[in-house]
């Protein structure tokens, strides 16, 4: 999911914990708790489970940006592949028609027919922005009471609509948000103590479990989103409460196929890129990544100045930033001969950045370049990149303004390897 500021306001509440645990424990009890993800176009066409004791995913089908509807084409094989993996497959829809009930009825009636989970299970409005809101207080812009309850008839619009059609409907969002623009004591009231789908997380550190020092305290919360980082590279990771998440189950996890779905038109795509340092000569040639020190492209605490990256497959571009320049030109080539036009950078000037953008060939598995780097002036590598920035949470760049980029990492696939 978009990702806004679900972390500023962990120190607020983080005196609520104590409160939080009284909540937690008298209106869930801890048999019928299971964990899950949700997933969207981040995470590919064919995401596997993050853990072996994940029950559930919430696959985004689209949803109203404004008034535009884009879909998600990861879709139909996230639901199939996850119900293959035997998880419970709900859906998610993003919600972003602020107080227009005209655009929500364009959209609902546009996407209803479409969700491929079981009918009872959940379809949850992802509402985390866009909300009509007028009143400046300083720091941001608030609703008005007015603004506040026209927000919330669209929302109680939209999950009405879900519920007619035979689903689960569920509210989507954080809760400083939802403080600010929805009164949602009436989603509650009407659709009850399992209605809300609530996200908090006390830092961006991998969790695979909750903590609890920092739950939203409010009340109806079925579903508890604890992380966006439930595996390193980012994945949001959920604990469901109240076993909302066998709704449309018969409170049963859905046999296995004997096979799971896999993509027919895949190709395996290899791709070779080497550093050129500072002041000296080409590191080898690395093909995509692995461990240790044939694993990346580069060597720990030296400047480079030159970048080569080549595929076997498909087509690549790719372009630097240097310290000295800014964004230079993109290369579509692969000489290191050829520094005026088969390699990235200028002799001499400092890489601080890399963008790579891999286009698939036409009729084959969608694939895209995922990559990471690391900076002499850190112990750890930066978030991992996709393309033009399609992993939640990071920019469409590797690197850092101003810090020499030391080691770079690529791998071209589906989906997330890193």
């Amino acid at each position: 999911m978009k990702k806004l500021n679900k972390l500023s306001w962990v120190v607020a509440i983080a005196m609520a914990f104590f409160i939080g645990l009284v909540m937690v424990s008298s209106t869930t009890q801890a048999s019928i708790r299971s964990q899950g993800t949700d997933w969207s176009k981040f995470q590919g066409y064919y995401p596997a489970k993050a853990y072996k004791s994940d029950e559930f995913s919430i696959a985004q089908l689209g949803g109203s940006y404004g008034g535009t509807l884009i879909d998600q084409t990861t879709y139909n094989t996230q639901v199939s592949n996850g119900r293959a993996q035997g998880l419970r497959m709900h859906t998610y829809l993003w919600y972003g028609i602020g107080d227009n009930q005209y655009n929500a009825k364009n959209m609902l009636d546009y996407y209803l027919p479409k969700v491929k989970t079981p009918k009872g299970s959940i379809v949850a409005l992802d509402y985390e922005d866009g909300a009509k809101a007028t009143y400046w207080n300083g720091r941001e812009y608030v609703s008005t009471l007015a603004e506040k309850e026209s927000n919330t008839r669209a929302i109680i619009y939209g999950m009405r609509r879900i519920k007619a059609a035979g689903y689960t409907p569920m509210y989507y969002s954080y809760k400083p948000y939802t403080l600010a623009h929805v009164n949602y004591q009436k989603i509650v009231k009407e659709f009850g103590n399992k209605s809300l789908w609530i996200a908090g997380y006390p830092d961006y550190q991998v969790r695979c479990t909750p903590y609890w020092g920092v739950f939203p305290t409010m009340k109806g919360v079925g579903i508890y989103q604890f992380t966006s980082t439930y595996k390193a590279g980012g994945l949001d990771g959920n604990v469901d409460l109240t076993g909302v998440t066998k709704n449309g189950y018969s409170g049963q996890t859905p046999s296995k196929p004997n096979k799971l779905v896999k993509p027919t038109n895949k190709k395996s795509v290899d791709v070779t890129y080497a550093f050129h340092q500072k002041g000296g000569n080409w590191y080898s040639n690395v093909k995509n990544f692995g461990s240790g020190s044939n694993g990346y492209a580069g060597a720990p605490y030296h400047a480079n100045d030159l970048l080569y990256i080549k595929v076997n497959h498909g087509s690549i571009k790719y372009r630097v930033h240097t310290k000295e320049d800014g964004w230079l030109p993109w290369i579509n080539k692969a000489n290191k001969n050829d520094t005026a036009n088969g390699v990235a950078g200028i002799k001499g000037h400092i890489i601080d950045g890399v963008q790579i953008f891999y286009t698939t060939s036409s009729g084959e598995t969608y694939q895209q370049a995922y990559y990471r780097s690391q900076t002499t002036q850190r112990t750890n590598y930066l978030g991992t990149c996709a393309d033009n920035g399609t992993i939640a949470g990071y920019d469409s760049w590797a690197g850092m303004y101003g810090e020499p980029l030391d080691r770079l990492q690529i791998n071209i696939d589906n989906h997330n390897n890193f």
